[in-house]
């Protein structure tokens, strides 16, 4: 047969089945995934399996598969200098299950279905899947080159092929490569990831994750048609938390299979009792596998656990303990695996005691599935938990969940327990939790069902027929949790213009009805553009509507089309708070340089053009929105903030917003939006806004303040302000602040509040000492991301951050004479306050990429823990009668660190079997390994161009204070691998610590307490006289004639002047016998009728000491100029500057602001005048060479426009300036005029 043929005879053969029922074919298989940089001198993880197999035929279509010879070994080293080692236990373990048959139907060239004993372990299925995936080829011989879209191991797929003949070998090479990146039905599994959307704009930029995949085979004709003598499979993942393209993780996993014999079937294979494992694609189970940097023996989890609390609890009793910190994940992974009935029996050996419960509470919403459900069902209608350890519990339970049809259904048994509405604080968590929880469940869901929304749009139409305003606001904010598609009918009944009555509703109604779209923007933009933009253009409607409807089209990315009719509206706006909001919106977008605004921005610049000239001058007396935001291609992160402010027409913000964006590896994660609502404080403007001069000025503020005053006549359900928190974009906080909580506030604190008050039962406990501890360990996130590789094998891709937050206090306080009736007895009794404790966090963020299943581990971990801790233990004495205030401090013996980084890149071989082989060890290691040879040489050739230079550096600084016998030390540590080629990942790769510290002075004496004294008041404590004739001495020294003009009158009113309220701090180190040693200031105030004079002394306290800081500063009444002048060094004569300052904002000019700086004798580290010159040309700056005044620097910064400035600046040998220059923010007054500054 010609070579044609014999194609022709192959396509047939693997079209149906090249595999013979009555053959059995025996094969080598060897196995090999790497994880590391891939470069000669960074550690790298790698794992190693071998066996032989068979596949020997049952029937037509079924086929035995028998693997022997199994063979594991695991690498962690150097390339070329380390070997691999032998893993007996783990091949052992392996050999045992793999001894058991495998059933398989093959037909067509497909792999239908796989049979194993019941007994086999989901990971030895997918590395089975992973052996037989070389048998699912397509091999077309009348096409070279062909795409198909077909199911493998990493899900259904689109491969492309290519076909090559050797006709002297009579083979065909095939070349498959497989797009695992786009699957029709992908393998790939995400969690965690569903409150960050995904931005296609920034995965243009570049891509956090790229995979390869090539396979290789060589099919050899026979007399029954083709076969599979060789089939090589490599596969690649390049992960960086940047982007790939600035360095990178590499996993590389090679599959090396080659047939050894072909021989007939002489005895039939028993099987036993098998159960069907799915077909070829890779399965998870529904227990992920375990947390990645975890791996301990999940046997008897319940004592396990119990230990583990118990130790944790008592080695957080006192402070946070950072070694332990990182032992909360194992904590969480043995809660995963305990059982409902496990969750029950700890509870009861942990409830009575308040530690061990706290901890168990804080990590038992870790266990994502319906387990927690039960047990906080259960838990909620016993009763036995308070309504602040269910709202906590509840909270995290809903929002790390995983979203499942069961977990959905059961969620929504809470919405009618009573527990939950026994408190409206947990009501509103309860029902914010759920939106939450169906917005998760709709992100893999498609389409997502109406039931599961249900109940949210049973409450919004329950609220609206009984008229609830509290009812109705909580239903709509949980809508806008859940963003979904059936809800928008329902919202709609809300808006006026869309539903008779709605225009009725209370503005704070409408308003909560419009944010509601804001998640739905991105799942239905064209509806919801549609909605919000004929609320935008209804001029009858209230300005905070239509504003809230402008924030939110934009959100829906709208285009250039949608940007010019909003220009048009706002032509013809007459509404300044609403163009000033909308104008502003759009600017901020204009400058935008994040990639999801990419397109809008542009849409908004031409905006800007149009609008500018009409509403480019309004100021921040108008409502606004500032928005600023960074991006960078190479790391592939930015962060953008917005700030609303919405008015009506008070000064006072009806509405303040504030907004952080996380934008990093193609993700957009809203981190945090804080907001508060003054509804009912506009209530209280309502009418007076005429009363008003609205100049910002003290007449107004006196207004305010006596509009205000009226807080107590708004009625009883109306909340004076409403405060909300979204975390991850949902909002997870909602809580009303009414007048009679401010009024039961102000109550307990009046002077006149006696023994019914809370404040004095705290009073009395203080006294008889107290002591108070608060732990709260925290899994913040948990992002996974899982994929098949061509073995069979999971590479993972994870991220976990967790917090441990501690605070410990004891307190003890002497009151003499102690109150007896009311509280405010206490204001002529001399206080004593005995305190000591600790408050500190500790936070641990781990990535890891590699291998990870139940039996071993094997990649790269970055592990970073960052420790914050404060102690104190002080005495504070408070006299208020007297005004005076001290408080003692005793300085630190031992080193104290305040703030820590840590952080190292670790390579890992973990595996259960073992535990005492564990390696972690770092990528930079300390010591390079023996010389060896690797036999992978030949796979992964290294170029001259990879070659490193290692780069350590060590810092430390300290500054001692030899008075207080304590010194702040900063001290770093880096160690980095400098590539020839920078590029981003290598900043973070490598060793780094950090560390800010108190530790005891070297070389001071000893000191026995630092002591801080305060006296306030109109008495004269002793010193002020000799201060004040001090500072009357140096003042009215002889000064040159540019001092002089400054002060021209200062000393004569000085002198005769009485200081009013006097203000002495001493901060003073005690060494008995010696004499006190610090520093003493006072602060006066001398006031005339045109200016506000502050005196300030500070000198220095000892038996010799000279040195003093003289300062004075005064102000204009009219606060449009201010002048300063300090002199420093003995007697306040060695050194001295003074600044003068005056701002101009005539109608006739522009607004400007002009600021002198003279000075006589400075010392050396003072005067950069020279570097001024360079620095101005760094910058853009133009230079003019003149002579101007000596020891002088003139600065006048002009407003050109509303965005940019001019600026000019006099030194004594040249004018530099520059013209133009943007402005940050808006500049506050700006009035368009003809005025050009000239130089």
């Amino acid at each position: 047969l010609s070579m044609r043929c014999t194609c022709c005879l192959v396509i047939l053969a693997l079209q149906s089945s090249f595999l013979n029922s009555k053959k059995t074919y025996e094969y080598k298989y060897e196995g090999l995934v790497r994880v590391g940089r891939e470069l000669p001198d960074l550690v790298e993880s790698a794992l190693k399996l071998r066996c032989t197999f068979k596949i020997i035929g049952e029937s037509p279509q079924t086929f035995v598969l028998q693997i022997s010879n199994v063979d594991v070994e695991d690498f962690n080293g150097l390339p070329r200098k380390s070997v691999f080692s032998p893993s007996q236990k783990l091949t052992k373990r392996l050999s045992a299950e793999f001894s058991q048959p495998v059933v398989f139907e093959f037909s067509k060239g497909q792999i239908t279905d796989i049979r194993t004993a019941p007994g086999v372990s989901n990971i030895v299925v997918n590395i089975v899947r992973g052996i037989l995936g070389f048998l699912q080829v397509t091999v077309k011989t009348t096409q070279s080159f062909y795409e198909l879209v077909e199911l493998g191991i990493h899900g259904v797929c689109q491969s492309s092929y290519t076909v090559e003949e050797d006709n002297n070998a009579k083979e065909l090479k095939v070349t498959q490569m497989v797009d695992i990146t786009n699957c029709q039905q992908p393998a790939a599994l995400y969690r965690g990831m569903a409150l960050a959307p995904e931005d296609k704009l920034s995965k243009q930029r570049g891509e956090s994750v790229v995979s390869t995949v090539k396979h290789t085979y060589t099919v050899k004709s026979t007399a029954d048609g083709g076969l599979i003598t060789k089939a090589f499979a490599q596969e690649r993942q390049y992960f960086s938390p940047f982007n790939v393209k600035g360095g990178n993780s590499r996993m590389l996993a090679l599959r090396d299979i080659e047939l050894l014999k072909v021989s007939d079937t002489t005895d039939k294979i028993v099987t036993g009792q098998v159960q069907s494992r799915g077909n070829l694609m890779y399965r998870t189970e529904k227990d992920l596998n375990p947390i990645p940097v975890v791996m301990i023996n999940l046997n008897e989890p319940v004592p396990k656990i119990l230990d583990l609390i118990k130790r944790l609890a008592q080695a957080n009793i006192y402070q946070v303990d950072s070694s332990s910190s990182t032992e909360v994940l194992n904590l969480i992974q043995l809660l995963r695996v305990a059982t409902r009935e496990n969750l029950d029996q700890l509870w009861k050996q942990v409830s009575g005691n308040d530690e061990h419960r706290r901890w168990f509470l804080d990590l038992v919403v870790e266990v994502t599935d319906e387990r927690i459900l039960k047990f906080l069902e259960t838990r909620f209608k016993a009763g036995d938990i308070t309504a602040n350890e269910a709202g906590q519990a509840l909270v995290v339970a809903f929002n790390h969940l995983s979203a499942e049809p069961v977990s959905v259904a059961l969620a929504q048994e809470f919405l009618s327990i009573p527990l939950s509405k026994s408190q409206p604080l947990l009501w509103n968590t309860v029902v914010l939790a759920y939106g939450s929880l169906v917005y998760r469940y709709c992100v893999y869901t498609d389409p997502c069902p109406v039931t599961v929304v249900q109940p949210l749009l049973d409450m919004a139409t329950s609220g609206l027929s009984k008229n609830s305003e509290e009812d109705m606001v909580l239903a709509l904010k949980a809508l806008g949790n859940a963003a979904h598609p059936s809800s928008i009918k329902t919202l709609l009944k809300f808006l006026p213009g869309y539903t008779s009555g709605a225009e009725k509703l209370p503005t704070r109604v409408q308003s909560a009805a419009v944010p509601a779209f804001r998640l739905l923007a991105s799942r239905d933009p064209h509806n919801v553009q549609d909605i919000v933009l004929n609320l935008f253009v209804q001029r009858t409607l209230p300005a905070e509507i239509r504003m809230l409807a402008c924030m939110v089209l934009l959100e829906t990315k709208p285009s250039i089309a949608l940007i010019s009719v909003i220009s048009e509206v706002l032509l013809e706006e007459t509404d300044l708070q609403v163009a000033s909001f909308s104008y502003s919106l759009l600017k901020g977008i204009a400058k935008s340089r994040t990639p999801d605004n990419q397109h809008l921005s542009t849409s908004c610049n031409i905006a800007m053009k149009i609008l500018t000239p009409k509403l480019g001058h309004l100021s921040y007396r108008y409502s606004k929105n500032m928005h600023f935001d960074w991006f960078h291609d190479d790391f592939l992160f930015g962060t953008s903030a917005d700030i609303y402010m919405l008015k009506n027409e008070s000064l006072i913000p009806t509405k303040l917003m504030l907004k952080g964006k996380f934008h990093f590896i193609g993700r957009i994660l809203q981190f945090l939006e804080l907001g508060v609502h003054a509804d009912g404080i506009k209530e209280l403007f309502a009418g007076k806004i005429p009363q008003l001069k609205k100049d910002l000025g003290i007449t107004d503020f006196a207004t305010i303040m006596k509009i205000l005053s009226d807080w107590q006549n708004l009625p009883k359900d109306r909340p004076l302000l409403t405060a909300y928190a979204r975390v991850f974009g949902q909002e997870a906080f909602l809580m009303d602040v009414s007048g009679d909580s401010i009024q039961s506030i102000i109550k307990s604190f009046s002077a006149s509040a006696g023994k019914e008050s809370v404040v004095w039962q705290k009073i009395q406990d203080v006294q008889k000492g107290t002591s108070w501890h608060w732990t709260k360990p925290h899994l913040v996130y948990e992002a996974r991301f899982i994929q098949p590789t061509c073995l069979g094998l999971p590479v993972e891709i994870s991220k976990y951050y967790s917090i441990v937050n501690a605070v410990t206090m004891k307190a003890k306080a002497e009151i003499n004479p102690p109150p007896k009736e009311h509280l405010g007895e206490l204001l002529s009794s001399d206080i004593s306050l005995h305190t000591d404790g600790f408050a500190g966090v500790t936070k641990d963020h781990f990535v890891f990429h590699g291998i990870n299943t139940d039996l071993f581990q094997c990649g790269v971990e970055l592990k970073s823990k960052i420790i914050s801790a404060l102690p104190w233990a002080f005495i504070l004495k408070i006299n208020i009668k007297e005004h005076k205030y001290e408080m003692n401090l005793t300085p630190s013996k031992t080193v104290t660190e305040l703030f820590s980084v840590n952080s190292d890149v670790f390579v890992v071989l973990r595996n259960i079997e073992d535990p005492s082989l564990f390696k972690i060890t770092p990528m930079m290691p300390e010591t390079e390994d023996s010389q060896q040879s690797l036999p992978l040489a030949r796979i992964l050739p290294t170029s001259r161009n990879d070659q490193t230079e290692d780069s350590e550096v060590k810092f430390r600084q300290c500054a001692d204070a030899k008075i207080y016998g304590t010194a702040v030390c900063i001290e770093a540590e880096a160690k980095r691998a400098h590539y020839l080629h920078e590029y981003p990942l290598y900043y973070f790769l490598g060793r780094t610590r950090f560390s800010y510290q108190l530790e005891p002075a070297k070389g001071a004496k000893p000191i026995e307490k630092i002591l801080i004294q305060v006296t306030a008041g109109r008495k004269h404590p002793p010193g002020v006289s000799e201060m004040m004739n001090l500072t009357h001495r140096v003042f009215k020294t002889r000064s040159p004639p540019v001092r002089k003009t400054i002060y021209p009158t200062h000393s004569q009113h000085l002198r005769y002047a009485t200081p009013e309220p006097v203000v002495t701090v001493k901060a003073l180190g005690l060494s008995p016998p010696a004499k006190l040693l610090g520093y003493e200031g006072v602060a006066f105030n001398l006031p005339t009728a045109q200016r506000d004079n502050i005196e300030m002394i500070v000198s220095e306290v000892g038996e010799e000491a000279n040195w003093k800081i003289c300062a004075n500063v005064n102000v204009d009444k009219s606060y449009s100029s201010a002048k300063a002048h300090l002199r420093w060094g003995a007697e306040c004569q060695t050194y001295d500057v003074s600044m003068r300052v005056s701002a101009a904002c005539q109608p006739e000019s522009k607004p400007s602001i002009h600021t002198k700086i003279n000075w006589g004798a400075l010392p050396s580290v003072f005067i950069m005048i020279e570097y001024v010159p360079g620095i101005s040309y760094i910058m853009g700056f133009y230079q003019k060479y003149e002579k101007n005044q000596e020891r002088q620097a003139a600065v006048t910064v002009v407003a050109s426009s509303p965005e940019t400035f001019d600026m000019r600046v006099k030194i004594p040998e040249r004018t530099i300036y520059k013209k133009a220059i943007p402005s940050p923010i808006d500049l506050v007054g700006f009035e368009a005029v003809n005025f050009t500054m000239s130089i």
